[in-house]
């Protein structure tokens, strides 16, 4: 029986590994010595350190290092927790950055800037991403730049949001409990808001809020006590920006309307007794500062979507009446006024225009908020008299002529009795 051979070995072999799999050793402050020194000698031409920073990255590994980049061109060097530079290394900060720049600010430089990194990021578009996660972290530091540098950087903030390099959410960063404890961040997003008002103006600056919804997080900037919130009023109003705080109260009333709404369905699903709902909401809505005749109007909303109504017209007019029977005395506590009368009586005229099987149903809902008490005579034919809402009000005011016509005659003879006396 043969035996197997063994191979022989040479001693000393080497396997050859491929250039394409050997991994090089990380090494940023090798990467920022490059940037750094090629940023230097540029000094402030910024055509230079376009080119610079374009060349160079055929030669360094933005991919790898684009974050230490970003730090080196905002800060001069790579930015360690605590908002430092790394101090290792000979040279470890250039004066070619956005932190180096006058302290008088100049609008002009900081625009150079700009197109600095608008032509770096062009260049190499996988820069776009490791940007925007990038100042998230910066933006963390902010408590520990000096006051200036943070001035400097608001008003990139707002070049670099404006131009669509940065999100408007990402200021959003700034929710993070150190900065909002020194109301630090919201000195930080109203220097941004400043910054975008003299520029392209308030309507700019509102409609850039609005379309990121970053009126519904304004009071995340603050800690929430009362002194805070008297703070973000004042910022608001001493910095020209009554319009963005008006925002912030129609986004926060907005809000407060829907906590109503599911205060008063959560209570009906648990079939609390309507006093007991009464008190809630009052005591809420008066917390909220949600007016009489808005929550009436909310109210009929609410109550009028529990059923499944009926489909056939002739037949839902009578579930109406029975339904909302049922809530009259919670239709009356929110209807103490004629302001809020006439919101619900044009309310329940909306809805029947709106809801085809409710067209005949208007004329037997007003006459049970009548007999209710829900609704006033003086305000019935307020509503006759004039034109609050068009739609429909011809054949509503058909469906109530008899009714109309007994109203005005017993006024008539209120009025004759009145004098005769």
């Amino acid at each position: 029986m043969s035996q197997k051979v063994e191979k022989p070995v040479l001693s000393g072999q080497r396997i050859k590994t491929r250039k394409r799999d050997e991994k090089e050793r990380y090494d940023p402050v090798g990467f920022r010595d490059a940037i750094i020194s090629g940023l230097d000698k540029c000094a402030n031409d910024f055509e230079a350190i376009s080119r610079f920073l374009d060349g160079a990255g055929n030669k360094l590994d933005y991919r790898r290092y684009g974050e230490n980049l970003f730090d080196i061109l905002i800060a001069g060097g790579i930015l360690v927790p605590g908002g430092t530079l790394l101090p290792e290394g000979e040279t470890c900060k250039t004066e070619a950055c956005i932190f180096n720049s006058p302290d008088e600010i100049n609008l002009d430089m900081m625009k150079n800037w700009e197109q600095v990194f608008i032509k770096l990021m062009r260049r190499y578009k996988y820069l776009e991403k490791i940007f925007q996660e990038e100042i998230k972290k910066i933006l963390l530091y902010v408590k520990y730049f000096q006051p200036v540098d943070r001035k400097k950087l608001s008003l990139m903030m707002f070049l670099w949001i404006s131009n669509g390099s940065l999100p408007f959410s990402s200021v959003l960063t700034l929710n993070n409990s150190h900065l909002v404890k020194d109301h630090l961040a919201l000195d930080f997003l109203i220097d941004i808001f400043k910054w975008w008002r003299q520029e392209k103006g308030v309507s700019s600056l509102h409609s850039a809020i609005k379309k990121s919804n970053i009126e519904s997080h304004l009071m995340t900037f603050v800690p929430d006590n009362k002194q805070s919130h008297t703070y973000f009023r004042t910022a608001f109003e001493e910095n020209g920006l009554d319009e963005i705080l008006k925002l912030y109260h129609d986004q926060h009333q907005l809000q407060a309307k829907k906590e109503l709404q599911t205060l008063l369905s959560d209570g009906l699903a648990e079939n609390k007794a309507l006093r007991d709902i009464t008190a809630e909401l009052r005591e809420y809505a008066t917390k909220e500062n949600i007016q009489e005749h808005e929550t009436v109007c909310i109210i009929w909303t609410t109550i009028m979507a529990l059923p499944e109504w009926n489909k056939k017209e002739e037949l839902v007019t009578d579930q109406a009446v029975r339904h909302l029977k049922q809530y009259t005395s919670l239709f009356s506590a929110f209807a103490q006024n004629a302001r809020s009368e006439l919101s619900l009586l044009l309310k329940v005229q909306e809805y029947c225009y709106s809801n085809m099987t409710f067209m005949r149903a208007f004329q037997k809902i007003i006459m049970l908020f009548y007999k209710t008490d829900v609704i006033s005579e003086q305000v019935i034919l307020k509503w006759y008299k004039q034109d609050f809402n068009v739609k429909g009000k011809m054949m509503f005011v058909d469906q109530m002529k008899k009714f109309i016509e007994w109203l005005q005659n017993a006024e008539e003879e209120s009025d004759s009795d009145g004098s005769s006396d």
